[in-house]
């Protein structure tokens, strides 16, 4: 399904909300949830949340209000384009179809709308918006670049502006905001979970997307060892000496303790501790020793100044 097909439909690149008003003559059909199929590099999570409880609570009692949209596979079956989270609120449920709206779709049309769809909701991880920014901003490059489209919306609007500040229009985001979250695929995948989870700063991490795919794992694992995360001023330091091909171990790890020796933060390196404890021992196995050490010797302590 990721082939692009020619086409001289017209396409208006439209918030979700006039999908509907503009396709008013298409049907709504009831399909059964095992003929729908996710959208392929569906970039948004589908979770159980206090969000989908809501949506399930909502289903239950009025039933699914908007009809999900979907087009047919040449295999038979339906792609999803928008309504994964109501498929699987209806899966909780029990319910055996939901409403769909079924239409002839082609791959950049397709990612459109389905991203459209969802960045509308009220929590989106940085992570989903990175790839689905991305997505959408390829779809409409492409646009851009065919021949076939006679709507002369379409065309006028990429005429005017750049794909990127169309996709931040229709975001409700800065131009620049985009670019930022796109630069967020080029991370590892444990260093952009920590972004969703808040651990890593989103400037920072943009900085860090410039780093080469084994720089990252140097510096993941630097900052494991340290237990420090990378400010802005030390991720862009990174990526100065990336960028002039200086970055390595040392280097790293020279640009990441700079704040541990100004702070109070005690560090203890896995390297140099190896030397104390058996080969099979694990870094939480290394940290119960020390803690039950450090209790023992508190323990002597309050002795002592008891005598």
């Amino acid at each position: 399904m990721g082939e692009r097909k020619s086409s001289a439909k017209k396409i208006e690149l439209t918030p979700f909300d006039k999908l509907f008003q503009q396709n008013a003559v298409e049907t709504v059909q009831e399909i059964a949830l095992a003929q729908l199929q996710p959208f392929h590099n569906h970039p948004f999570k589908v979770v159980d949340d206090e969000e989908m409880n809501k949506l399930v609570e909502s289903i239950a009692e009025k039933g699914v209000v908007m009809p999900a949209i979907a087009r047919p596979l040449q295999g038979g079956g339906y792609e999803l384009i928008s309504g994964h989270r109501r498929k699987y609120a209806c899966e909780k449920l029990g319910l055996d179809t939901m409403p769909v709206l079924v239409r002839e779709l082609e791959e950049d049309e397709a990612v459109i709308i389905m991203v459209d769809s969802n960045v509308q909701r009220e929590h989106i991880l940085p992570s989903e918006k990175a790839f689905s920014y991305k997505m959408k901003l390829e779809a409409i490059k492409y646009q851009g670049e065919r021949t076939d489209l006679t709507s002369g919306q379409v065309v006028q609007k990429l005429k005017e502006k750049y794909s990127v500040e169309v996709v931040a229009d229709e975001a409700g985001e800065s131009y620049k905001q985009i670019q930022r979250f796109i630069r967020l695929t080029e991370l590892l995948p444990t260093l952009l979970e920590m972004v969703d989870k808040g651990k890593l700063k989103l400037n920072p991490a943009v900085e860090l997307s410039y780093l080469l795919k084994g720089e990252q794992e140097g510096v993941l694992e630097c900052m494991e060892t340290l237990q420090c995360i990378p400010s802005l001023e030390q991720a862009k330091k990174l990526k100065k000496y990336s960028q002039e091909k200086k970055l390595n171990e040392s280097v790293i790890e020279v640009i990441l303790s700079e704040t541990t020796e100004k702070g109070t933060a005690l560090t203890l390196k896995k390297k140099e501790l190896s030397q104390y404890f058996p080969d099979n021992y694990s870094k939480k196995d290394m940290e119960n020793v020390i803690f039950e050490l450090l209790k023992q010797w508190q323990q002597q302590q309050n002795i002592e100044e008891n005598e």
